[in-house]
């Protein structure tokens, strides 16, 4: 087996692979699987992430034939968030999963990452059970909505916690930024932050790409930072994407 970065050529077996993986470990149906294919995996958002610098896809390859890829990306606090690991169901219980795992992290630990966050769906039992077997540990949830349905999203962390960091903010408040508790943005990670330093009062996000706050959050659950255009999308997907 290699274990390469992934290159334009790879893009239909990266959409094939996904499609499998997704129909294998989740309770989603046909319609929400094909919009998340387009949605998160069309042509124009893999170029766009193989030209990205602050992200990384790998492949891993049998015989020729892509049968597994991760897709991850470092922020500029340096962190990693390892957003997807999908493994062809035919290939799975091979050790391609834990492979990508350790080449991922090799891979954004020579980019600078100091520490790694994961995230799965709660019904997604072999991906849950994955991350805690390599030492990580569910510090969250979140609730994200497809095809009209609510889910629950794991949040994962290295078992080494960051802890809260104090910052101010413009008006001269200490608010306290949560390493180990964030969101999935556009471009990095939105960290969450509160208002004391015992996590009892929320007081918005943190944008691990520029390192600013960004407050505003829309009623659909949109987050987007006015500094460097990073956006948390909102929870539900509307009949655009269906």
């Amino acid at each position: 087996m290699e274990l390469r970065p992934a290159t334009p050529a790879d893009r239909p077996a990266i959409r094939d692979v996904a499609r499998r993986s997704l129909q294998a470990s989740y309770s989603l149906g046909p319609q929400a699987i094909n919009s998340a294919i387009e949605e998160w995996y069309d042509e124009d958002r893999l170029e766009a992430t193989l030209a990205d610098e602050e992200r990384l896809l790998l492949v891993a390859e049998k015989a020729g034939q892509v049968v597994g890829f991760s897709e991850s990306v470092i922020s500029a606090d340096n962190t990693g968030t390892l957003l997807w690991l999908h493994v062809d169901p035919a290939h799975r219980g091979e050790g391609i999963a834990s492979s990508l795992f350790d080449a991922t992290y090799d891979h954004l630990q020579e980019r600078g990452a100091t520490h790694l966050h994961g995230r799965v769906l709660a019904d997604n039992v072999e991906g849950n059970a994955f991350y805690e077997a390599h030492g990580f540990e569910n510090t969250g949830t979140e609730s994200v909505e497809i095809d009209g349905r609510t889910y629950v999203e794991n949040l994962y962390s290295e078992s080494e916690q960051w802890g809260r960091e104090p910052v101010e903010t413009d008006d001269g408040r200490t608010v306290y930024v949560d390493h180990d508790n964030h969101e999935r943005g556009s471009i990095a990670p939105f960290h969450v932050v509160y208002a004391d330093e015992g996590g009892d009062e929320r007081y918005g996000y943190f944008c691990s790409n520029c390192n600013t706050l960004a407050n505003a959050m829309d009623s659909m659950g949109r987050i987007e930072c006015d500094t460097c255009g990073n956006v948390r999308k909102p929870l539900r997907w509307d009949a655009a994407y269906l």
